[in-house]
Protein backbone atom coordinates (compact mmCIF):
# COMPACT_ATOMS: atom_id res chain seq x y z
CA UNK A 1 0.00 0.00 0.00
CA UNK A 2 2.82 2.68 1.22
CA UNK A 3 4.16 2.01 -2.54
CA UNK A 4 1.11 2.97 -4.23
CA UNK A 5 0.20 5.62 -2.16
CA UNK A 6 3.50 7.12 -3.12
CA UNK A 7 3.72 6.42 -6.17
CA UNK A 8 0.32 8.21 -6.43
CA UNK A 9 1.63 11.19 -4.62
CA UNK A 10 4.35 11.26 -7.16
CA UNK A 11 2.13 11.07 -9.80
CA UNK A 12 -0.19 13.56 -8.79
CA UNK A 13 2.79 16.41 -8.42
CA UNK A 14 4.12 15.55 -11.99
CA UNK A 15 0.44 16.09 -13.07
CA UNK A 16 -0.04 19.33 -10.98
CA UNK A 17 2.81 21.08 -12.56
CA UNK A 18 2.31 19.73 -15.78
CA UNK A 19 -1.24 21.29 -15.41
CA UNK A 20 0.02 24.71 -14.18
CA UNK A 21 2.67 24.81 -17.13
CA UNK A 22 0.59 23.85 -19.88
CA UNK A 23 -1.96 26.56 -19.00
CA UNK A 24 1.08 29.46 -19.18
CA UNK A 25 1.66 27.71 -22.83
CA UNK A 26 -1.72 28.03 -23.56
CA UNK A 27 -2.11 31.69 -22.72
CA UNK A 28 1.53 32.37 -24.20
CA UNK A 29 0.78 30.93 -27.88
CA UNK A 30 -2.60 32.39 -27.71
CA UNK A 31 -2.55 35.57 -25.72
CA UNK A 32 1.16 36.36 -25.88
CA UNK A 33 0.38 40.45 -24.68
CA UNK A 34 0.08 39.05 -21.18
CA UNK A 35 3.57 38.12 -20.83
CA UNK A 36 5.67 39.02 -23.62
CA UNK A 37 4.77 42.71 -22.61
CA UNK A 38 6.08 42.32 -19.20
CA UNK A 39 8.66 40.04 -20.57
CA UNK A 40 10.04 43.26 -22.64
CA UNK A 41 9.71 45.47 -19.66
CA UNK A 42 12.09 43.60 -17.58
CA UNK A 43 14.66 42.95 -20.85
CA UNK A 44 14.11 47.36 -21.51
CA UNK A 45 14.55 47.97 -17.36
CA UNK A 46 11.29 49.80 -18.49
CA UNK A 47 10.31 50.11 -15.03
CA UNK A 48 13.86 50.59 -13.03
CA UNK A 49 14.39 53.36 -15.60
CA UNK A 50 11.13 55.70 -14.28
CA UNK A 51 11.33 54.41 -10.48
CA UNK A 52 14.55 53.98 -9.52
CA UNK A 53 16.96 56.55 -12.54
CA UNK A 54 19.89 56.59 -9.47
CA UNK A 55 19.84 52.87 -9.76
CA UNK A 56 19.60 52.31 -13.48
CA UNK A 57 22.66 54.64 -14.69
CA UNK A 58 24.61 51.76 -12.88
CA UNK A 59 23.55 49.10 -15.21
CA UNK A 60 21.47 50.67 -18.03
CA UNK A 61 24.14 48.83 -20.13
CA UNK A 62 22.55 45.57 -19.65
CA UNK A 63 18.86 47.14 -21.35
CA UNK A 64 17.77 45.15 -24.48
CA UNK A 65 15.70 47.66 -26.01
CA UNK A 66 15.28 46.25 -29.60
CA UNK A 67 11.64 45.19 -30.18
CA UNK A 68 12.59 42.28 -32.05
CA UNK A 69 15.52 40.78 -29.95
CA UNK A 70 12.57 40.96 -27.06
CA UNK A 71 9.63 38.94 -29.50
CA UNK A 72 12.37 36.58 -30.14
CA UNK A 73 13.81 36.10 -26.54
CA UNK A 74 9.96 35.61 -25.17
CA UNK A 75 9.46 33.25 -28.49
CA UNK A 76 12.58 31.03 -27.02
CA UNK A 77 11.16 31.17 -23.91
CA UNK A 78 7.81 29.76 -25.24
CA UNK A 79 9.66 27.37 -27.21
CA UNK A 80 11.40 26.09 -24.42
CA UNK A 81 8.04 25.88 -22.42
CA UNK A 82 6.66 24.30 -25.00
CA UNK A 83 9.12 21.54 -24.67
CA UNK A 84 9.07 21.21 -21.13
CA UNK A 85 4.95 20.74 -21.39
CA UNK A 86 5.35 17.82 -23.81
CA UNK A 87 8.08 16.14 -21.22
CA UNK A 88 5.83 16.53 -18.34
CA UNK A 89 2.83 15.28 -20.37
CA UNK A 90 4.88 12.10 -21.38
CA UNK A 91 5.94 11.62 -17.95
CA UNK A 92 2.53 12.17 -16.72
CA UNK A 93 1.44 9.43 -18.64
CA UNK A 94 4.04 7.15 -18.00
CA UNK A 95 3.56 7.45 -14.43
CA UNK A 96 -0.32 7.02 -14.66
CA UNK A 97 0.57 3.79 -16.69
CA UNK A 98 3.17 2.82 -13.94
CA UNK A 99 0.67 3.35 -11.25
CA UNK A 100 -1.74 0.81 -13.00
CA UNK A 101 0.44 -1.77 -14.04
CA UNK A 102 3.79 -1.36 -12.24
CA UNK A 103 5.81 -1.53 -15.26
CA UNK A 104 8.52 0.72 -16.45
CA UNK A 105 7.93 2.48 -12.95
CA UNK A 106 12.20 3.68 -13.09
CA UNK A 107 11.72 5.04 -16.85
CA UNK A 108 8.47 6.65 -15.43
CA UNK A 109 9.96 8.40 -12.73
CA UNK A 110 13.28 9.37 -14.56
CA UNK A 111 11.15 10.72 -17.11
CA UNK A 112 9.28 12.75 -14.86
CA UNK A 113 12.56 14.07 -12.64
CA UNK A 114 13.37 15.73 -16.32
CA UNK A 115 9.96 17.16 -16.74
CA UNK A 116 10.79 18.89 -13.47
CA UNK A 117 13.71 19.63 -14.15
CA UNK A 118 12.42 21.57 -17.15
CA UNK A 119 9.63 23.10 -15.11
CA UNK A 120 12.24 23.90 -12.13
CA UNK A 121 14.87 25.34 -15.08
CA UNK A 122 12.13 27.89 -16.29
CA UNK A 123 12.08 28.98 -13.14
CA UNK A 124 15.48 29.11 -12.22
CA UNK A 125 16.15 31.01 -15.47
CA UNK A 126 13.48 34.17 -15.35
CA UNK A 127 15.46 34.79 -11.65
CA UNK A 128 18.93 34.35 -13.23
CA UNK A 129 18.13 36.66 -16.02
CA UNK A 130 15.88 38.51 -13.87
CA UNK A 131 18.60 39.25 -11.47
CA UNK A 132 20.81 40.29 -14.50
CA UNK A 133 17.90 42.75 -15.71
CA UNK A 134 17.19 43.79 -11.62
CA UNK A 135 13.79 42.98 -12.25
CA UNK A 136 13.94 42.85 -8.27
CA UNK A 137 14.05 46.62 -8.32
CA UNK A 138 10.03 47.04 -9.65
CA UNK A 139 8.60 43.39 -10.58
CA UNK A 140 8.22 42.04 -6.98
CA UNK A 141 5.37 39.68 -7.78
CA UNK A 142 7.18 38.23 -11.24
CA UNK A 143 10.16 37.51 -9.42
CA UNK A 144 8.00 36.17 -5.84
CA UNK A 145 6.51 33.85 -8.44
CA UNK A 146 9.35 32.57 -9.98
CA UNK A 147 10.83 31.64 -6.94
CA UNK A 148 7.90 30.00 -5.56
CA UNK A 149 7.91 27.75 -9.06
CA UNK A 150 11.61 27.07 -8.52
CA UNK A 151 10.67 25.60 -5.01
CA UNK A 152 7.70 24.11 -6.21
CA UNK A 153 10.05 22.09 -9.16
CA UNK A 154 13.01 21.13 -6.87
CA UNK A 155 10.50 19.65 -4.31
CA UNK A 156 8.64 17.94 -7.16
CA UNK A 157 11.70 16.45 -8.05
CA UNK A 158 13.00 15.32 -4.13
CA UNK A 159 9.36 13.71 -3.74
CA UNK A 160 10.36 11.95 -7.31
CA UNK A 161 13.66 10.87 -5.95
CA UNK A 162 12.33 8.99 -2.76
Amino acid sequence: MHEFALLLAQSAAVLFITAWLTIGVYENIFKPNLNCAFTSQVLDMTRMREEYPEAYVDVAHRRISNSNVQRFLFRLIVLWEVIAVAVLWAATVMMVIALFTGSDVQFAKGLAIMGALFFTSTWAGFLIAGNWFCYWFCHYEGQNTHYQMNLWGLATIILLAI
